[in-house]
């Protein structure tokens, strides 16, 4: 087989099982239905892992070419290609290998479900559109992969679509991304303009060194570099799809859809669309310290602010979301500091302990009859040792323990950006600094309320019989929620627990032995490019990723491995030992705490200004600019100047001859005063 048919076999096995599932599981049952699809995802995950073996030994080439030509207008050609690199083949093997242990999850967790062959359908199509994605050689297929896992994430966020919370928070997200959208669309509009015509990514970069220095007038009498612009812009598609503060707020709100899902938006595909598009875009963004700057700002707001908000959650889902916003804020943040190669590993290592620590709430989640509430959880470590052990191996891996692959990437960030240059550098240090000891808080007061304690729910049966907030609820009611006077929690089946084991072993190993080649190596080479005479940051992180035994045992007299254990520590005291505490501090800091548990109030603000206002706008023009002045004015208004005047004509016409010989003799002698006129007055 050519190259170029396996990676289409790649891209397309996902969507052959999503078709048939989608349009033909109605007939073929649910069985078939899962079958087909995890078929053609684990199809896709072998091939995949082969391609990515064959860039790591050196047998295989970069390849870069079209699949076929999609648009020729106006001069400009229009193709669906691949570009298939060390990135590419990274992602493929990220995205691929944790939906296929989604793929598998699923099986016990929506085995209930009405819509079981829909969701199969669902999930297939959202990986095969960040396949598409991540394969793309140019900014039109690039378009088309990051519009269609909005589009598949709209469907799956809204699922259960008869829950009016689940149509909110599709729309919620689905309007958000539409705003970075527009301008990713206008960076990509640049492109297009200035770069030679192309949209071919090594048609851009080749073109844009002699751009270095071009500006544009988008305010009149005002210069603006090209390059900044266009980054920035870029940036603000990354923003929506990455969630980067102040796009951020459709992200929590996706948990409205099941747990799998909420993993596979998570850990591997959509938000890690913008900092692999930023990676991407590396060479453009090398070349404009204020785009740097901009992104650093953004992931340093978003990694600090998102983590503060998982400390105040009740909902065992919405803590592993603000996590994830938090560690998005860590990748973007690398991002800024020109080291993208940290990033990816990051985005890579994030994805297997993420996807871990969401099933993992989904198992507990089934264990505990679909109730979210932490508050009525405790003690489940001896009803459900797999979820235990395995959610207890993926917060270590959130929170950087030495050895564990989170902390290679964790700290391979720190490194890079107490090692940068720019002028944000500074307060992203602090911001990431910081976050170590909040996301180790946040994540052991989760771990501690779920699987140690006593066992609440039975003292709490009262308290959910009232309940409402429960995320994963069925439309049809089928289910009833939280545990009954006489049931116990209990653990998952194998469909549920073999995924959680297969995604705790990279979860605990991949970064050790992942961190040279990506990080210290030439992984990378001639495929991310960072300017490391400009941009410093890189470096520091580079040699330490050498020996990654060294830079484990180092870890141990580092500001980041302490601040990681007092958090944990604080947690185990706030939440084992002197529950008082927290419920004196949330009373003592009541205004806080209201702030932190209304987040912000982001979405007030945006429903001030963005939904009462443009409806207030288009109040505005409606009655002001419509009724008032096309209606009223100029349609109406003109129609009754024709009647006024015809209404003033029409008495001229009288019929009588006699009238209009009088007219017609008054107009002669009008016209004769005006032509003697000068005479008379001679």
């Amino acid at each position: 087989m050519d190259m170029k048919s396996l990676y289409l076999l790649i891209a397309l096995s996902p969507l052959v099982g999503s078709v048939i599932a989608g349009l033909f599981g109605w007939a073929i049952g649910r069985r078939a239905a899962h079958v087909v699809t995890i078929l053609g995802v684990a199809v896709s995950a072998v091939l995949s892992i082969g391609v990515l073996k064959g860039f790591l030994d050196g047998s295989t080439q970069v390849f870069n070419a079209p699949v076929y030509t999609w648009l020729t207008v106006g001069g400009f050609e229009f193709s669906v290609g691949f570009l298939v690199d060390s990135l590419t083949a990274m992602m493929l093997v990220v995205v691929t290998s944790v939906s296929l242990m989604v793929h598998i999850y699923t099986i016990g967790y929506m085995h209930e479900d009405p819509g079981y062959q829909r969701f199969f359908s669902y999930i297939s199509l959202f990986t095969f559109s960040m396949l598409m994605l991540v394969m793309s050689n140019n900014f039109i297929q690039l378009f088309f992969g990051w519009e269609a896992v909005g589009l598949v994430s709209y469907l799956l966020i809204g699922f259960w679509f008869k829950r009016p919370t689940a149509i909110f928070a599709n729309l919620k997200a689905f309007l958000v991304n539409r705003v970075g959208d527009f301008g990713f669309l206008l960076g990509i509009g640049l492109v297009l303009a200035y770069f030679g015509g192309s949209l071919n990514y090594s048609d851009v970069f080749a073109a844009a060194p002699a751009l270095a220095s071009k500006t544009i007038q988008i305010i009149p009498g005002v210069e603006w570099s090209l390059l900044t612009v266009t980054c920035i812009l870029l940036f603000i598609g990354a923003m929506g799809k990455s969630a980067q503060f102040p796009l951020h707020v459709w992200l929590p709100d996706s948990m409205e859809g099941p747990t799998p899902i909420s993993a596979l938006i998570h850990a591997a595909t959509m938000v890690t669309a913008g900092i692999f598009m930023v990676s991407r875009m590396s060479p453009l963004f090398e070349m404009s310290d204020t785009a740097l700057n901009v992104v650093m700002v953004a992931g340093s707001i978003t990694a600090l602010f998102m983590g503060f908000l998982g400390v105040v959650q009740n909902d065992i889902k919405r803590v592993v979301a603000y996590s994830t916003l938090s560690q998005l804020g860590y990748m973007t943040v690398a991002l800024g500091a020109s080291a993208y190669s940290v990033a990816m590993f990051h985005v890579m290592t994030h994805a297997f302990f993420k996807a871990l620590l969401f099933l993992g709430a989904g198992s507990v989640i089934m264990g505990m009859h679909h109730d979210q509430d932490m508050r009525n959880m405790g003690g489940l470590r001896k009803y459900m040792p797999i979820t235990w052990i395995t959610s207890l191996l993926g917060s270590l891996a959130l929170i950087g323990t030495p050895f564990f692959s989170g902390f290679y990437s964790k700290d391979s960030i720190i490194l890079a950006v107490e090692s940068s240059n720019l002028s944000a550098s500074g307060f992203a240090y602090f911001a990431v600094i910081a976050g170590v000891f909040v996301t180790a808080f946040y994540s052991f007061r989760m771990y501690f309320l779920v699987f140690h304690g006593k066992e609440r729910w039975m003292e709490n049966h009262a308290h959910h019989e009232h309940h409402g907030d429960h995320d994963d609820e069925e439309p049809s009611g089928d289910h009833h929620h939280g545990l009954g006077p006489n049931d116990k929690p209990h653990e998952s089946p194998w469909v549920v627990t073999l995924p959680l084991a297969l995604l705790a072993i990279p979860s605990v190993l991949i970064g050790f032995f992942a961190i040279h080649p990506l990080v210290g190596g030439e992984f990378f080479n001639g495929v991310i490019f960072t300017n490391l005479e400009a941009h410093p940051g890189l470096e520091a992180a580079m040699h330490h990723a050498h020996d990654a035994m060294a830079m484990g045992l180092h870890a141990f007299v580092t500001l980041p491995f302490w601040l990681a254990a007092a958090g944990v520590a604080l947690a185990w005291f706030f939440y084992m030992k002197a529950p008082h505490i927290p419920a004196a501090i949330k009373q003592k800091f009541s205004g806080v705490h209201t702030l932190l548990e209304n987040k912000y109030y982001m979405d007030e603000l945006y429903f001030a200004v963005f939904a009462k206002g443009s409806r207030a706008l288009g109040t505005f023009f409606w009655k002001v600019g419509d009724m008032l002045l096309i209606d009223g004015l100029l349609v109406n208004g003109s129609a009754r100047l024709v009647g006024s005047v015809s209404r003033a004509v029409r008495k001229l016409q009288t019929g009588f001859i006699y009238s209009y010989a009088a007219v017609m003799i008054i107009g002669v002698l009008v016209l004769m005063t005006y032509w003697f006129k000068p005479l008379i007055l001679r």
